[in-house]
């Protein structure tokens, strides 16, 4: 009996180093799935995440693109670039709330998968522009710059897998931007938008956006 007991508790501070390195392991690995200067997740790990979202078919793929991003950086410097990019990161993270996710795909370029459970998703991402036009946090207001929105429904494509529904929200943020409108969907997306929000009674009813 002894000897089982003696074995037990040798096994105990074994057990303990285990389980802190088990611990230590997983944070790491989260470390490593985030971008550092954004806290948003890295492509890869912003990719397994939106394909499991995208199952639902209220998903709407977006992707954002820093206007005049290098001009920032040359004017006034790359901390007030890491600042300004920081801030779109928080800001688009918000708006995607806890039931979407964001990841920076490289550079100056967002992706994001938002829910749109009520219709009024060219509502709200016509707010988050405007909200990502804002000064960033604890920089001079020069420091600004506008963000280009693409977005699409992944209802409308039935069958398309992330890479498409990208794709096509990349068609739709360079048109934005070649048409100097800096948030744009495919019509198909802002028709069945308008046609779902008047349905469901809350074409006013879009969140605020911090």
């Amino acid at each position: 009996m002894s000897e089982t007991l003696t074995a037990l508790t040798a096994a105990v501070p074994l057990a303990a180093g285990w389980t802190a390195h088990a611990v230590a392991l997983r944070r790491g690995l989260s470390r490593a799935r985030r971008d550092p200067l954004t806290g948003l997740w890295t492509r890869d790990a912003f990719t397994r995440k939106a394909r499991r979202l995208l199952r639902d078919e209220r998903a709407v793929v977006v992707l954002a693109d820093v206007d005049r991003f290098k001009q920032v950086n040359d004017r006034y410097g790359h901390a007030a670039g890491d600042a300004l990019l920081a801030s779109v990161a928080r800001r688009l993270a918000h708006a995607a709330g806890r039931a979407g996710v964001c990841g920076r795909l490289g550079g100056d370029e967002f992706a994001a998968v938002l829910i749109d459970a009520d219709g009024t998703a060219a509502d709200l991402l016509a707010l988050l522009h405007g909200v990502l036009a804002r000064p960033a946090e604890g920089q001079p207001a020069e420091v600004a710059t506008t963000v280009s929105l693409g977005w699409v429904r992944a209802a409308d494509h039935p069958g398309g897998d992330l890479s498409a529904l990208l794709a096509r929200a990349d068609e739709a943020l360079y048109q934005a931007k070649q048409a100097d409108r800096p948030v744009k969907a495919p019509f198909g997306s802002r028709l069945r938008g308008l046609v779902t929000a008047r349905r469901s009674g809350r074409r006013d009813a879009v969140r605020e956006v911090a």
